[in-house]
């Protein structure tokens, strides 16, 4: 089964994300990487959705029993490689020359929110679904590029008060602190409003990609500096 699939609707490309869970591991950030390689190649696309075909997740985040597997197995360069590739997926997402929005139609736990907060923009159902950070009550710290676009996307109070209880938030209060551009009262509405705003994007792809990369800057020389320090020594996982 694959893990995610695209589609071209007029000017915006969809990606499906069709794996349950939406757990990340290798194969999705394989996946993820190539379809937005595929979606840069054709020039009549000005946006981009990222959208959950699963009734009740968008994104779970990491697939904990592939990297608990990877760990008992002491394959310590794949788990490192997994991490690199990882962050390859938030750089994409942070400096690729289209808007990113990211169409949250389930919960949005995890790596899945934090992939969402590297998104350009974030709107959800309101209905349905909680946006969170369990990594408080799981032992896995932020590594410091994680933090960095988190604090792009969610104000800081919010961000402090999320990250040290894991508390799991709604779409109302989500879109009450500026982290969604709207909370939708349903699917229906979300996907809607979704390629509604989607569509609005008609900007050039150069001059787009340069402002991603001057406002992101500073954020992907903290992925690309910062995180190899807890990546290498695997200082992933904490257990006090």
């Amino acid at each position: 089964m694959s893990v995610l699939e695209w589609k071209k609707e007029e000017s915006v490309a969809v990606i499906t994300l069709t794996n349950g869970e939406n757990r990340h591991n290798p194969e999705f950030v394989a996946a993820f990487l190539a379809a937005l390689d595929e979606i840069e190649k054709d020039p009549s696309l000005a946006s981009v959705v990222i959208v959950s075909g699963d009734a009740k997740s968008w994104s779970q985040g990491i697939g904990l029993t592939w990297m608990m597997a990877k760990m008992q197995q002491k394959d310590i360069q794949g788990i490192r490689d997994f991490m690199y590739g990882l962050n390859g997926v938030f750089k994409r997402v942070l400096l690729y020359p289209m808007p990113v929005i990211a169409c949250l139609n389930g919960h949005a736990a995890a790596n899945g929110a934090i992939l969402a907060c590297a998104c350009d923009f974030r709107l959800m159902r309101a209905d349905k679904g909680f946006f969170f950070f369990p990594e408080i009550d799981i032992g896995i710290p932020f590594l410091p590029g994680m933090i960095a676009f988190l604090k792009k996307a969610i104000p800081y109070d919010t961000f402090n008060e999320m990250t040290l209880t894991g508390r799991r938030c709604t779409a109302k209060e989500m879109a009450a602190s500026g982290v969604l551009v709207k909370a939708c009262d349903n699917e229906e509405s979300l996907v809607a409003e979704t390629m509604a705003f989607a569509k609005t994007f008609q900007k050039k792809r150069g001059v787009f990609g340069e402002m991603k990369r001057r406002l992101h800057a500073g954020i992907v020389e903290i992925i690309e500096k910062e995180d190899p320090k807890y990546i290498e020594p695997l200082k992933l996982l904490w257990k006090d």
